[in-house]
């Protein structure tokens, strides 16, 4: 069973914030640190959406990454993004990413996804935006592992139905719930993943810190998490 921490955009475009956060999360137990790599402007629409100067400014370089990766390797964390169009898989490639995620908002980009396909590396998928029966069919040969995902921001707990969730066909729940309760729900149920938004500070400016769990939070569900681990 492994911890995402998802960092996402919450380094809210400040590097040291960012470095900060992969220390922390490595610190509280998570297993993975994870952010978001993507064009801006070609991504967010600038009409109607409050937060597109925010997106601007939360857009990592290459050399962002590169120094970002190279953190994750000095403090024992697996790296990892989630890539939003097919120029900067190279990015991802050059610092030797070991899996890559698909978002919700990116399961029809069939282009997207093949082109992360072709690395040969495993594939995680959220399927918030997912309107199909079953699963996708998605193939890449180093494996696809599917995440339920309720994409509502927050999502409320009556909402997620974890009970009728199958986690013999879901790898794990990429979570948006306030608190820890939904992930340890699903940890129990036999979930092998989760994916939750890091923070530092939940009163900080940007759209994901109210909803993201913090330091504490993460250290008290992976402590949760090696108990669950024990008793199954």
């Amino acid at each position: 069973m492994e911890i995402i921490a998802e960092i996402g955009q919450n380094h809210n475009g400040d590097m040291d914030l960012a470095r900060r956060l992969i220390q922390e999360a490595k610190r509280a137990g998570a297993d993975v640190a994870k952010f978001q790599l993507y064009d801006a402007r070609a991504l967010f629409p600038k009409k109607g959406n409050e937060w597109f100067d925010y997106n601007c400014r939360t857009e990592l370089s290459r050399a962002n990454i590169d120094m970002l990766a190279g953190e994750c390797r000095r403090v024992g964390i697996e790296f990892m993004a989630s890539v939003f169009d097919v120029e900067r898989i190279a990015w991802l490639e050059h610092v030797g990413m070991r899996r890559y995620k698909i978002a919700s908002r990116s399961i029809e980009d069939r282009t997207l996804i093949g082109a992360v396909a072709q690395t040969g590396k495993r594939v995680l998928v959220s399927l918030g935006f997912w309107q199909g029966q079953g699963l996708p069919d998605i193939v890449a040969p180093g494996g696809v592992d599917y995440l339920y995902c309720i994409s509502k921001y927050p999502t409320p707990l009556s909402d997620l139905k974890l009970g009728s969730v199958d986690f013999g066909r879901y790898a794990g729940f990429s979570d948006h719930t306030i608190g820890i309760e939904a992930p340890m729900a699903a940890l129990a149920r036999g979930a092998r993943i989760i994916e939750k938004h890091f923070t530092l500070d939940k009163t900080a400016y940007g759209p994901d810190h109210s909803g993201s769990m913090t330091p504490d939070e993460l250290m008290a569900l992976a402590q949760f998490r090696n108990a669950v681990q024990q008793a199954l």
